[in-house]
């Protein structure tokens, strides 16, 4: 038999088998995570699991071969069936490199693969001691890969480690990137906690980087501003401090809990908390704003209160000056979707069950969409990653997507990036800052392990508490 011929006729018996009502998710090559299709008559866990499992396909096939590093995006034809896509891979010659290409990897897209491979061991999709050993791989390019001051950048060469300018001046330390990355390491150095070699080696690797990081640097010396990028070649001429409110949070949390260079409350005051865009107030379909001050835009994109929370948990976690977070998500998240419900530009296709405005590819581009910025496309992170914030809605909208939707959007990695019904639009694409958070924010729903994992962090406590939270997690 032909080898294309045999490769169609085992997936299709792999298809046709993990089809079945009662799947096993173990099913396969050990540590290899086989794809799953569109499956009819299955629970609403079996459901979060099959997408949780095929999201966090991204991170573990389609990371970067050399380093490991989360690709930034992937350019894939997206095909309409699996059948398709198949076909594709052999027809098309160069689809190969298409699929599997690319050398530009994300820092903080590499931060919520880590995380996410903690909850594929938790989930047991793949072995422990594999996912150490791709840990390692990603910890041992990091350190010896272009670092600033302990500081990575934004993008970054998954074969040489050197930098990708994100601009002309944006060519050196990121820490809001950063900040995802250690939110994922710290969180594999508190699950990972076994005497085996490889494990105390990964937890060894995790606190140079921890150490190392200059949060301070980025004061200018100043002790008043925070900023969130820094040059060899263009120094602090970037001169963008990180103001509040948005999906920065966690990297003040990170900065006052780091143990070598720990930015001081006055740094966290006089950038975040003291900004004229911090606090909001406002109440918008019924509903109070706490934070952000996005008048019109409605508190801004979703991916403003998922972000930081993958770590963060916002139950109960309240700040000195009254801000209760867990209104403030999941106030944010029904604002964003009363918008949608609302429609005011009558884009076809949204509706209770279709909605999510945030950050993540359109038909023009990349765009940040918002209520104020709405071009009428659907990120599917936006709704699925407030599952712990709004369950009923979250899920109403996640079946949508995967039932109504799935023979256009649902692929190998998950759902598609994004998409327009109104423009007969559907994404090619895979962003790893919009997959990582399916992942984890589905497990936080579910089970609460990230949130169990990074909130009992001694120094991540002693970060809150310097800034002036109070959490359940906090023991006075």
């Amino acid at each position: 038999m032909p080898k294309k011929s045999l490769l169609v006729l085992l997936f299709i018996i792999s298809f046709l088998h993990l089809s079945a009502q009662k799947i096993n998710f173990k099913d396969g090559y050990p540590n290899n995570v086989n794809p799953i299709g569109i499956v009819k008559n299955i629970s609403d866990s079996t459901l979060l699991e099959i997408v949780q499992r095929q999201t966090f396909r991204y991170f573990w096939h389609y990371a970067h071969p050399v380093s490991g590093l989360a690709r930034e995006r992937d350019v894939a034809v997206h095909a309409v069936s699996y059948w398709d896509y198949i076909n594709e891979a052999w027809d098309e010659p160069n689809l190969s490199k298409t699929i599997f290409g690319g050398e530009d990897c994300a820092i903080g897209g590499t931060g919520m693969g880590i995380l996410s491979t903690i909850v594929a061991v938790q989930r047991g999709w793949i072995g422990r001691d594999t996912a150490v050993k791709r840990l390692i791989k990603i910890a041992d390019f990091l350190y010896r890969a272009d670092c600033y001051h302990g500081i990575y950048p934004h993008f970054m060469n998954g074969t040489t480690g050197k930098t990708v300018p994100f601009d002309r001046l944006d060519d050196g330390a990121d820490i809001v990137e950063t900040s995802y990355l250690l939110m994922g390491f710290l969180c594999a150095k508190e699950y990972f906690t076994g005497d085996a070699i490889t494990e105390k080696y990964l937890r060894k690797r995790i606190d140079q980087m921890w150490g190392a990081a200059n949060w301070n640097w980025h004061t200018k010396g100043e002790n008043k501003r925070l900023y969130w990028h820094w040059s060899p070649r263009n120094d602090f001429d970037m001169n963008f401090p990180v103001w509040g409110y948005n999906e920065c949070l966690i990297t003040y949390i990170l900065s006052a809990a780091s143990p070598n260079h720990g930015i001081s409350r006055n740094v966290y005051d006089s950038t975040w908390s003291g900004s004229f865009g911090w606090q909001n107030g406002k109440t918008y379909y019924g509903y109070k704003l706490p934070l952000g001050n996005y008048d019109k835009d409605r508190g801004g994109p979703l991916f403003f209160e998922q972000y930081t929370y993958m770590g963060i948990d916002p139950n109960e976690l309240k700040d000195d000056h009254g801000t209760d977070y867990a209104e403030q998500t999941k106030n944010h998240t029904l604002i964003n979707r009363a918008y949608c419900i609302e429609n005011p530009n009558h884009y076809k296709g949204y509706s209770a069950q279709c909605w999510g405005l945030t950050a993540g590819d359109s038909y023009k581009g990349y765009v940040a969409h918002s209520p104020e910025n709405d071009k009428g496309v659907i990120q599917p992170t936006a709704a699925i990653s407030s599952m712990p914030y709004t369950p009923k809605e979250s899920m109403e909208a996640l079946k949508y997507f995967y039932y109504e939707l799935g023979s256009k959007i649902w692929g190998p990695f998950g759902f598609a990036d994004g998409f327009s019904i109104h423009h007969n639009w559907y994404a090619k694409s895979h962003l790893a800052i919009d997959q990582g958070p399916i992942v984890v924010m589905i497990e936080n729903y579910r089970s609460g392990l990230i949130w169990n994992l990074f909130m009992k962090i001694p120094d991540v406590q002693i970060g809150l508490k310097k800034l002036g939270f109070k959490s359940k997690w906090i023991k006075d």
